[in-house]
């Protein structure tokens, strides 16, 4: 399997280095040459699988001359064998075609995990075969980071620094990080937004001199290994729902847009999928594109879903690349554009062609809350506060009601309680048994300014576990 970079400037590069590179060296997003396609016998035949064997079918294609089957299966089994809930992406029913994907059963909560913890043992693995050492330097809007240090914490061969805006995320979200220690684990809290997070760690793989030599790795769903792992529970949903005989439909909480890209490629690899539903909160630059064609940027707000809270959705360049005939030229063109003036329209005909499949809505906080409220009366489940705008859009922007609906649950409400509280639940949350001294724990973290040379001198001074790189 070889991997080209959206922009079309970049060396084709194979899975172990892709995993490695995070962000193409033109500044564009690796995505596969070909993408496997599966024939609707090969995936009924996957139904019953346990998760693991699932996600090697799933992922063995994009592996491919880098990783042996053993080793490939060793790893995903280490990785879904420590989550809590033996099916790992249990569905709950909320009402008689309306399900709720939970996607945080694993060790911070969040979805997350599901890519996260494969990452760190990829890295490890890869890492020791070469004899290398990285740095990952990584930009959370709240629920990536925690997830990539509970990954990649164990990684010998790993310093990781990962920012987050500062009073920007829930208290849950920042002690999940800042509570955990090693010689070569750094937080770091930015005076300043996720977006300037996010585009301090791209402008750090444009240019890696301040390292001084040793590679720079990307946890964000920049990172390849990050989209494909997600693919997987597409299929587990599907699978469980008498997919692939039928369609499913899906509504996804998204920010970034690689949750979502993850459902559609698992479409394109053969899974029939009828909807696929853009779920915002006030930020909603995503819906603004799906809804009208424009992609403008705007202010960003701070809201009850902190982990929405992203203006630059990085991951909606890999579609705008299947949109227009996966030409790098005309991608690099339009991210020029964006860069420059901050926004741009598709052709309408590419607009059109995405519409197909996509809708999107954008809920506000107060909606939100309302959701939480109606949901948990109606059922007795409790929503954080992502997953109840999945349901409200889902409820709004459904096509069919003979086609199963698949929200993503993309985290677990304990993480949330200001939602929760403010949605008038009275219901109390208690963190699981291996979080619950989180506030009694000591934390670690720096305050930096929004400053790229600041941030990239802390990252000199403190790698290599603690000694200058």
């Amino acid at each position: 399997m070889r991997y080209i970079s959206t922009r079309g400037q970049a060396p084709a590069l194979n899975f172990e280095d892709v995993l490695l590179a995070g962000l193409a060296s033109d500044g564009g997003l690796y995505v596969p040459e070909n993408l496997p396609r599966f024939t609707q016998e090969e995936i009924a035949s996957w139904a019953g699988l346990p998760y693991h064997e699932l996600a090697f079918r799933v992922m063995r294609p994009f592996v491919a001359g880098s990783i042996p089957d053993a080793d490939f299966k060793k790893i995903l089994e280490a990785t879904y064998g420590a989550f809590s809930h033996s099916a790992v992406a249990p569905l709950r029913q909320l009402n008689g075609n309306e399900w709720v994907l939970e996607l945080f059963h694993g060790p911070t909560l969040a979805f997350k995990d599901f890519a996260l913890q494969l990452l760190g043992r990829l890295l490890d693995y890869v890492l020791q075969k070469r004899g290398e050492r990285v740095v990952i330097v990584g930009a959370t809007s709240g629920d990536t980071g925690s997830a990539a240090i509970e990954g990649c914490k164990h990684c010998e061969n790993v310093d990781i620094f990962i920012l987050h805006p500062h009073n920007r995320v829930s208290e849950v979200q920042r002690r999940q990080m800042t509570t955990l220690f090693g010689d070569n684990i750094h937080n770091i809290a930015i005076e300043g937004n996720f977006d300037d997070c996010q585009e301090m760690v791209k402008a750090s793989f444009a240019d890696q001199g301040f390292l001084k030599g040793t590679r720079l790795v990307a946890v964000n769903s920049i990172n390849w290994a990050r989209i494909m792992a997600q693919i997987v529970y597409y299929f587990h949903a599907a699978l469980q729902l008498g997919g692939p005989a039928r369609s499913v439909a899906f509504s996804v909480p998204t920010g970034n847009f690689g949750d979502i890209f993850a459902g559609y490629l698992a479409r394109n690899m053969g899974l029939p999928i009828s909807q696929l539903i853009v779920a915002t909160n006030r930020n909603d630059i995503l819906h603004r594109f799906m809804s009208g064609n424009q992609y403008v940027k705007q202010t960003l707000h701070a809201t009850l879903s902190p982990s929405m809270d992203i203006m630059v959705s990085s991951n909606f360049e890999r579609l705008l690349f299947d949109l227009h005939g996966r030409n790098g030229a005309a991608i690099a063109g339009l991210m020029d554009s964006f860069k420059q003036g901050g926004g741009f329209s598709v052709e309408a005909e590419r607009w059109t062609e995405a519409r197909k499949l996509f809708d999107s809505l954008a809920v506000d906080d107060a909606q939100t809350c309302e959701t939480i409220a109606e949901v948990y009366e109606q059922t007795g489940e409790l929503l954080d506060p992502h997953t109840a705008i999945g349901v409200k859009a889902a409820r709004e922007c459904r096509r069919s009601l003979d086609t199963p609906m698949v929200i993503l649950g993309t985290a677990h409400p304990v993480k949330f309680p200001e939602a929760v509280e403010k949605a008038g639940v009275g219901k109390a949350l208690e963190l699981p048994a291996h979080l619950s001294d989180l506030f009694e724990r000591d934390e670690r973290c720096t305050v930096l300014p929004n400053d790229l040379k600041a941030v990239q001198a802390f990252v000199s001074q403190h790698g290599n576990r603690g000694k200058p790189l």
